[in-house]
């Protein structure tokens, strides 16, 4: 049986159990990373040499990076559906995976450590608000996309509204300084997203 190494409420971990619930994969979880610790042992660090979480063993087979996961998962369990059945279809999904590791999320992460993370009196307002800004700014080139179709990758689900998916939870559930601009095209996939029963039971859950 699949193994996966994470604690439940990180936005890395969720995009590999979301991954594994639309695939209807089953699997045994261990909590490792921040309270639980486990992920600094000499046997994770074995496995994982960046001490970080997820961290999956299929079979012997050892994989860390969250969005690396969900490829080889996808590619395996999902061809034709997580994974699009073409080349093209598929760098279409696999572009929004990368653009949230270089635009998104190194914006969104200072807005929600500091909400979330953080006690009131180490937070930093001027940070959050102008991370908050440049997030809505992303937000615009996402929901111009979403203007000319359903999903991030085309009419159908994929890969590629994952890594979206997980971001987009924080972004409307956070106590923001700022209004949230308008994005009708993102507001209506993200309602899309709240309706998919893996969604609902690994991503939707209080943020801590």
């Amino acid at each position: 049986m699949l193994k996966i190494w994470g604690r439940k409420n990180s936005i890395n971990v969720q995009k590999v159990l979301w991954c594994c619930g639309e695939l209807a994969l089953p699997f045994e979880r261990t909590d490792a990373g921040a309270q639980f610790g486990v992920n600094h042992t000499p046997e994770y660090r074995a496995m994982n040499p960046n001490g970080l979480v997820p961290t999956i063993n299929d079979d012997g087979f050892i994989l860390w990076e969250s969005h690396a996961i969900v490829r080889y998962l996808a590619g395996i369990h999902g061809l034709g559906t997580l994974w699009p059945g073409t080349p093209r279809a598929f760098a279409e999904a696999d572009r929004w995976m990368e653009w949230y590791d270089t635009t998104l999320w190194p914006d969104l992460r200072p807005v929600f450590w500091n909400l979330v993370r953080l006690p009131p009196e180490k937070r930093d307002a001027a940070l959050v608000a102008a991370n908050a800004q440049k997030v809505a700014g992303n937000l615009a080139i996402a929901d111009a996309h979403l203007s000319r179709r359903r999903y991030f990758g085309g009419d159908q689900f994929t890969m590629g509204d994952i890594p979206l998916g997980v971001a987009a939870f924080r972004w409307f559930n956070l106590d923001l300084p700022i209004a949230r601009p308008p994005h009708r095209h993102l507001e209506a996939w993200y309602q899309r997203i709240l309706q998919r029963p893996a969604f609902q039971q690994h991503c939707a859950a209080p943020l801590s």
